[in-house]
């Protein structure tokens, strides 16, 4: 690639670290602008645990199942409607500015969520938190890539995603330290304001992005801070190519600031980048990620694990490896390159995708029978469909009866052997608790349901390291400079909606289809995902960010691969 492509390779990861010395400056920006990845990754997780004591403190919640997906899913509509406004402000106000807002919005919503006396209110206090947290994930890796150095920029990049997965792991950390604490999911959720108010105070001392301080015409500030980045030839070739960047941009656009979806659209650059940039945010969410993060203790408990403080105790475990997976990604983004990680964090997902829906369909077929003789020992609490039944009952019909809803109650001797179908309340929970038994209202007892875990950890091991960070990376370094923006944040809207529509879909699909079903229909859009990454995302590691647009303006989207550079010169005008 002409125009001073830096190769990337090995030392990305060795020099990314030596700033600690070198050059601490890069990493102080780096860090803190990415404690808005540790505000995304902590609301993440934090509701997947809190969840289980909100619906012990509001019967209403543990009743409607649409209640609890709203609990979850509305901080994800405050997200698309915080994505799509943080676009505006980044263009308009900065990428700093931006990081400030989402913080005042963050330690707001994390007050209310805390103080929240009744379901309803408790959602307005997750809007807010949504509406920050939508902000921050589309700033935090846009400021990061344009204050990095080329060569170590997808690296620094993945230090916002190992915060994310940070996060998600410190979440279940916190919620397992407050699960016996009056107050429980209050802590856990009002706790999240300490970040918030953190990230506030580092930022405040921070400087605006350079290249948006370049575009805006402060060249001076922009120079300043870019020669605090760089070495000093290294400085000046930079600050050669934003200028020419800008300047043709100036040129083919002229002096005007606005900006529509008909110009991004006829935009070939733009365009080219909408595509492989917003395909990748739609596909991160429905290859089924925010199902494991918002829900892996119920997942857990489906899987055949009846106690919450064991739920959370074992969702630890996924969160620790999506943290690890994370650091995976900064060794190998800038080394093995953007495209090939999504290739083969896809084949790994498909995979354990198969493994989760086999071992599901073998959970719910083969759940314990019911014993009329077991029931019968709590007689004046059977489930009324029990007694009408004709037809022998095993656990999983059990739990699907509706009038009421009932429970399972273990057998004594081994969880496996037939027990009893009861009403599901807490008088029945404590009963068949105060006898020794195990109590299911979620999943039923299985001698499969380490397999599960299995799953869920292959599945996180592979989905981090690619298709976890690769996204946000791809979407902070694709676009043209004067779009970067708007455009960032198209991308993380349509990455939130997706987030949106699953996490309000997911429970009502393990109801309606089952959680086999359900999971296998994520892996058959998986297979989609990965065609897509072999048709439409171009790879950019270690080109410098005005590099980037020359190449998606003279390379041609083909089946398979992008072709070299040296096969196109025939192309240049195709899709």
């Amino acid at each position: 690639m002409e125009g001073g492509v830096i190769e990337a390779d090995a030392s990305a990861f060795k020099e990314c670290f030596s700033l600690a010395w070198k050059n601490p400056y890069v990493l102080r920006l780096a860090f803190s602008a990415g404690i808005g990845g540790l505000l995304f990754g902590y609301d993440t997780g934090v509701i997947s645990g809190a969840l289980l004591y909100i619906r012990d403190d509001f019967s209403s919640v543990d009743r409607k199942t649409w209640l609890q997906e709203s609990i979850v899913s509305m901080a994800v509509a405050g997200a698309i409607l915080g994505a799509a406004i943080g676009g505006w402000t980044n263009d308009r106000y900065g990428r700093r500015f931006s990081i400030l807002v989402a913080d005042f919005l963050f330690f707001v919503g994390a007050v209310i969520m805390a103080s929240a006396p009744n379901p309803g209110l408790l959602i307005v206090g997750r809007v807010f938190v949504g509406l920050g947290v939508g902000m921050a994930s589309m700033t935090s890796p846009l400021y990061i890539s344009e204050a990095s150095p080329a060569k170590v920029r997808g690296a620094l990049v993945s230090t916002n995603g190992f915060l994310i997965t940070g996060g998600q792991f410190l979440s279940y950390l916190i919620n397992l330290a407050f699960t016996k604490a009056p107050g429980t999911w209050r802590w856990m959720l009002g706790i999240a304001g300490i970040p918030a108010l953190l990230q506030f105070i580092l930022m405040f001392y921070l400087p605006e992005s350079p290249r948006w301080l370049y575009r805006k015409g402060r060249e001076a500030e922009a120079e300043a801070i870019l020669r605090k980045i760089y070495p000093a030839q290294e400085a000046d070739d930079e600050i050669q190519a934003l200028k020419d960047s800008v300047e043709a941009e100036i040129k083919e656009e002229g002096s005007s600031e606005k900006i529509n979806i008909a110009k991004l659209l006829k935009t070939k650059t733009v365009r080219r980048g909408l595509i492989a940039g917003v395909g990748l945010q739609i596909f991160q969410q429905f290859v089924g990620i925010n199902t494991v993060m918002y829900y892996s203790p119920t997942i857990v408990q489906l899987a055949g694990f009846a106690s919450n403080e064991t739920a959370l105790a074992l969702s630890l475990v996924t969160s620790g490896l999506n943290a690890i997976g994370s650091i995976v990604s900064i060794y190998f983004i800038d080394r093995t390159g953007r495209k090939k990680l999504l290739i083969i964090s896809l084949c790994g997902v498909i995979l354990s995708l198969g493994v989760l829906s086999g071992v599901f369909h073998e959970t719910t077929s083969h759940s314990p029978s019911v014993s009329r003789q077991e029931t019968s020992h709590f007689s004046a609490y059977t489930c009324p469909d029990f007694n009408l039944a004709a037809t022998n009952w095993d656990c999983m019909k059990c739990l699907k009866a509706s009038s009421p809803d009932c429970g399972f109650c273990a057998s004594g001797t081994d969880k496996l052997f037939p027990g009893a179908c009861l009403i599901s309340n807490s008088t029945v929970k404590d009963m068949c608790h105060n006898e020794g038994r195990l109590w299911y209202t979620r999943g039923c007892p299985s001698r499969f349901g380490w397999l599960a875990l299995v799953g869920l950890a292959l599945y996180i091991i592979f989905f981090s390291p690619g298709m976890g960070t690769v996204p946000w990376i791809v979407n902070s370094e694709i676009y043209p400079l004067r779009f970067r923006g708007v455009c960032g944040g198209i991308a993380a809207t349509a990455n939130w909606v997706s987030n949106l529509i699953v996490a309000q879909s997911f429970l009502s699909l393990t109801q309606t289809i089952g959680t086999s079903w359900t999971f296998m229909i994520f892996g058959v859009i998986s297979v989609v995902a990965l065609f897509f990454v072999l048709v439409c995302v171009p790879e950019t590691k270690g080109l410098p960010i005005e590099e980037v647009e020359k190449m998606l303006q003279q390379r041609a989207l083909h089946f398979k691969f992008w072709k070299n550079q040296a096969d196109e010169s025939g192309n240049k005008d195709s899709v």
